[in-house]
């Protein structure tokens, strides 16, 4: 059982509960992004079992009428194995999510994943006409590079600051610079994509510089943040705007749980808040 601590940023360790979740939010207007937990497998029981429960997930998306997508992460298909299986795992999810109409999400993990990662998905963006989407991260120098590869895709792309450390010759490391790098990569997306822009973002200034790009541009967007945090302004935010929540579940949500609350100031001050006062 999840502890009430930490039951904020993890839905729950069953599918069950987390479509519970899901449909909690839809009852607020705010959409879900659903993650099982897990990552880095090195054998491949453990890529196929979680193969076949996203495969049973969308089933049970598609058939709840929730309005829910899937989010998968690289390793967790295999790619530590081999880009080889990754690719087989994720055609057999995205093929059985276009037949249930059920989005996916590819998670970006650190930068020596990048172009395994932005591979696969254009081969099954391009082979399933669209239904599927990526993640970008722009403390990454290549991600400018990238996001104009991607102008064609069919499909979504998620844009996020970066969560990982790369070595300081690839990426961005002042926060001022990222933050410079994210507008310029949202105003090239707004102003040459069809659509599909993802603003994974929770800080306020980036959300409303997606806001003004979209009265300047027309270009349709959805915002994206974590279960837990800014939860508030996500329901507000929904009144007007296309809401996504990303939930992730599983019993391996510990180390999860540990990055939420040491990765920002307020997620720490809510964990101890809760410690103290039982």
């Amino acid at each position: 059982m999840i502890p009430p601590i930490a039951s904020r940023f993890v839905a729950g360790e069953s599918p069950a509960e987390a479509l519970e979740h899901v449909r909690r939010l839809n009852e607020r207007d705010v959409n879900a992004i659903v993650n099982l937990l897990g990552e880095h497998y090195d054998e491949r029981d453990s890529v196929a079992a979680d193969g076949a429960e996203y495969r049973t997930l969308i089933g049970d998306i598609a058939n709840s009428g929730l309005e829910a997508a899937v989010s998968v992460k690289p390793s967790q298909l295999g790619l530590d194995i081999g880009e080889d299986v990754f690719r087989a795992e994720l055609t057999e999810v995205v093929d059985a999510a276009t037949d249930h109409g059920v989005f996916v999400w590819i998670d970006m993990e650190d930068h020596t994943t990048t172009d395994a990662t932005l591979d696969a998905f254009e081969t099954v963006a391009r082979e399933h006409g669209g239904g599927v989407g990526v993640c970008v991260q722009a403390n990454l120098r290549r991600t400018r590079a990238d996001v104009r590869r991607l102008a064609d895709v069919p499909g979504k792309v998620r844009f996020v600051k970066g969560a990982y450390d790369p070595p300081a010759d690839l990426a961005y490391t002042d926060g001022a610079r990222v933050d410079e790098e994210y507008r310029k990569l949202l105003e090239y997306a707004f102003e040459h994509y069809d659509g599909g822009i993802g603003v994974g973002s929770h800080d306020p200034a980036m959300i409303e510089y997606a806001k003004a790009l979209y009265d300047q541009y027309g270009t349709d967007f959805e915002i994206q943040m974590l279960m837990g945090v800014r939860e508030d302004a996500q329901y507000e935010l929904a009144a007007e705007y296309e809401v996504w929540q990303y939930i992730p579940y599983g019993d391996r949500w510990k180390s999860y749980f540990y990055r939420r609350v040491t990765e920002r100031t307020d997620n720490l001050k809510f964990a101890l808040r809760a410690v103290l006062t039982g």
